[in-house]
């Protein structure tokens, strides 16, 4: 069965923000008719953006700094193309972000200059840190020198890619380099949160946790490995441009500094093009406001930025090495303007940022507490803002581009739906609206959320801002959307030759709805407190095609669905538990059956055992039938934290066994009196009835059979 997310009704009953559009999108032209028509031209062109003006403030920190010297030069580069009915262009710029304001000026004036039309101008940002500082942001304010140099040069740039447009063909490849990019948000224990800058204990997500932090279950969700690439040859083949794209945050370097940006376009100048100065190569910014270079989960490893940008470049140029090129193909862009309204802290916040500010008497911020206090009074001036997204068609290849720092995730989302073959997503286009986690994430807290004026947005924004997307994409394209789907690997199909009443594969990637796949229509809900699209077992029989498993996180949540199952049933399932075997009474709940909330728990339960059993090691399953029989199975192998495990339960009247990772015979086994009430159908997954002790930990491939 397809597990496939119905986004529109979702939005019907979530949105408050609007999608206008501007203007008429750019018709999607046939491939064929493409082929008999207009060749394609290209034109591009780079210019130094360095500042000149120093000292000069810098981006990127939470405290203000400047920069007294140059590391490396920053620069902007244009791409233009040409299909002989449309025209458009596609822009980076070593910097962290540029304001909306300045980048509509810029689209204005370049606009006037060559005839392109603003809406077929997309212009985004490296994310660099050690860049110029364009925008008051945290600590830093904008430096205004910088500011008033930098708009002329972007125009001119534009101006001068526009006017040496050439014959040209395009191509583009993916190659995944899953080394360069991991989760840096991660999920900490329940018993180690973390303070928000007023001093509450109340983060459960939060970004850089220092490598195998014990304080830590995991990251919040899944990487996006993919070097995307457009490549632009002569027609004879002599490389004329490359565009990549990567969702990877920043390296780091001192400013000032284009980071790894500018060294992977030195890389694969020299690799492509050594004798020819003309050739373009740019790196845009992909969906990264969780990725870093970092990975968090394994020890740390020593590289180099040089060393990092190389193995980038290498994956950049095997995709390369892979491209059909093509002469003709249709172009198509589509842009929209997008209201997003922004939220208000709390009274609380409001009350501690004026007590804050009026100690500072004035003076800038010095510390992350003051730093948050400013940003919560700047906020109240703030309603709403307008960014604009937009969509780009280059033959069966697609762009998107988007004004804030969404997680990978939300890119993967992209990527799964676009109607063309291939695609990848530009950030920090048409300004940045800051950070947008997707809404399950929301309530973790953690840097993304905490009030300021880069993280304000409404809670369903990512929702529409991916909805408008791909509804951008059906309209360059004529095609609809691509539908979401697990695939089904052996197991899974032995699992739906058992007839399940429910198959709850808990591989989706956006919502609060469990998809049952067995056909039986019996969802479930996931409660607050959870992450999507984790990696799942790293089994053969799980997969299909290639397909990673992937598994939902449960962080203080679970999940909630109704099923009539009688005394007899069985379940099984794949289970990994993040914490510590003797960091709580229970460890945690992994499936129970009983009343929602009822008083004594009175029902079946599954768990892996903590500190309060006096008879068992910790780490053992048990069963356990509520607080008023108090009758309950336990022990079993020792369970090791952070694996993945298999577990099966059958219940025959009131005779129970348990078996684990494929076992012959029960590791538990006897009976236990039934208490669930006569007709109740609650079931959770990942916690208990009454929300005592849920799992901090995964699960996956959940099939229930009745009888």
């Amino acid at each position: 069965m397809k597990q496939v997310t119905d986004r529109r009704e979702f939005l019907r009953q979530t949105s408050a923000a609007s999608l206008a559009c501007l203007g008429a999108v750019a018709p999607a032209t046939a491939w064929a008719a493409a082929a008999a028509g207009n060749r394609l031209r290209a034109g591009t062109a780079q210019v130094d953006v360095t500042p000149q003006t120093f000292p000069v403030l810098v981006c990127g920190g939470f405290l203000s700094r400047s920069a007294t010297q140059v590391h490396d030069p920053l620069f902007a580069r244009c791409l233009v193309l040409d299909d002989g009915a449309e025209r458009l262009l596609i822009m980076v710029v070593d910097t962290i972000s540029i304001p909306y304001a300045m980048q509509e000026s810029v689209k204005a004036a370049a606009s006037q200059a060559t005839g392109i039309p603003t809406e077929r101008m997309l212009i985004s940002a490296t994310h660099t840190h050690s860049g110029g500082s364009l925008t008051s942001a945290l600590g830093t304010k904008a430096d205004p020198a910088y500011c008033e140099f930098l708009p002329g040069k972007l125009v001119e740039c534009i101006r001068q890619a526009a006017s040496n447009l050439r014959p040209a063909r395009v191509g583009w490849a993916s190659e995944d380099h899953p080394e360069g990019t991991h989760c840096r948000v991660f999920i900490r224990r329940p018993d180690c949160l973390d303070v928000d800058p007023l001093g509450r204990r109340n983060v459960r997500a939060m970004m850089h946790p220092g490598y195998q932090n014990p304080q830590f279950i995991g990251p919040c969700g899944p990487s996006d490995p993919g070097v995307s690439v457009l490549a632009v040859q002569s027609p004879e083949g002599r490389p004329i441009a490359l565009l990549a794209n990567y969702s990877m945050h920043y390296f780091g370097a001192p400013p000032i500094s284009a980071d790894y940006y500018g060294d992977f376009v030195r890389i694969v100048s020299q690799r492509l093009a050594p004798d020819d100065d003309s050739f373009l190569a740019m790196m845009s910014h992909g969906t990264s406001g969780d990725q870093q270079w970092q990975d968090y989960a394994n020890p740390a490893k020593s590289v180099s930025r040089q060393e990092y940008a190389a193995g980038v470049a290498e994956a950049a140029l095997r995709a390369y090495q892979r491209i059909q090129f093509h002469e003709a193909v249709p172009l198509a862009m589509a842009e929209r303007r997008l209201t997003i309204k922004l939220q208000q802290p709390d009274a609380e916040a409001q009350a501690w940022a004026d007590k804050t500010m009026a100690a500072m008497n004035g003076r800038d911020p010095q510390t992350r507490p003051e730093v948050y206090a400013r940003e919560i009074v700047l906020l109240r001036d703030m309603r709403e803002a307008e960014r604009k997204l937009q969509v780009i068609r280059i033959g069966d290849l697609g762009i998107a581009a988007l004004p804030a720092e969404v997680y990978a995730i939300t890119g993967l989302k992209l990527k799964l739906q676009c109607p063309l073959g291939q695609m990848f997503n530009v950030e920090l286009a048409n300004g940045s609206i800051g950070y947008i986690p997707p809404p399950e994430l929301r309530p973790l807290g953690g840097y993304n959320t905490w009030p300021a004026r880069h993280t304000a947005t409404q809670d369903d924004i990512e929702t529409i801002i991916v909805d408008g997307l791909l509804e951008m994409f059906e309209e360059v394209t004529g095609r609809p959307r691509r539908k979401i789907a697990l695939s089904q690997g052996p197991a899974a199909a032995r699992l739906l030759a058992q007839k399940p009443v429910a198959y709850w594969r808990m591989g989706e990637i956006e919502g609060n709805r469990a998809w049952d796949d067995s056909g039986h229509g019996h969802h479930g809900t996931y409660e607050t407190g959870y992450a999507l699209y984790l990696d799942g077992p790293d089994r053969d029989d799980l997969r299909s095609g290639g397909e990673k498993p992937r598994a939902v996180q449960f962080a203080g949540g679970r999940m909630k669905a109704q099923l009539d199952l009688g005394g007899d049933y069985s379940v099984e399932f794949w289970f990994w538990n993040g914490l510590p075997n003797d960091n709580r009474g229970v460890t945690g709940h992994l499936i129970s059956l009983g009343p929602d909330g009822a008083a004594k728990c009175p029902g079946d339960h599954l768990g892996i055992s903590g500190t309060s059993s006096s008879n068992e090691t910790p780490g053992r399953l048990f069963f356990f039938n509520g607080d008023e029989r108090n009758d309950s199975l336990s022990g079993g192998p020792l369970i090791e934290p952070k694996t993945w495990n298999h577990v099966r339960l059958v219940r025959r009247g009131e005779q129970v066994a348990v078996y684990l990772n494929g076992s012959a015979e029960p590791v538990l086994s006897g009976r236990v009196p039934v208490t669930r009430p006569a007709g109740n159908r609650d079931v959770f997954v990942g916690g208990r009835s009454d929300n005592f002790a849920n799992l901090e930990g995964r699960l996956a491939e959940v099939a229930v059979c009745a009888g």
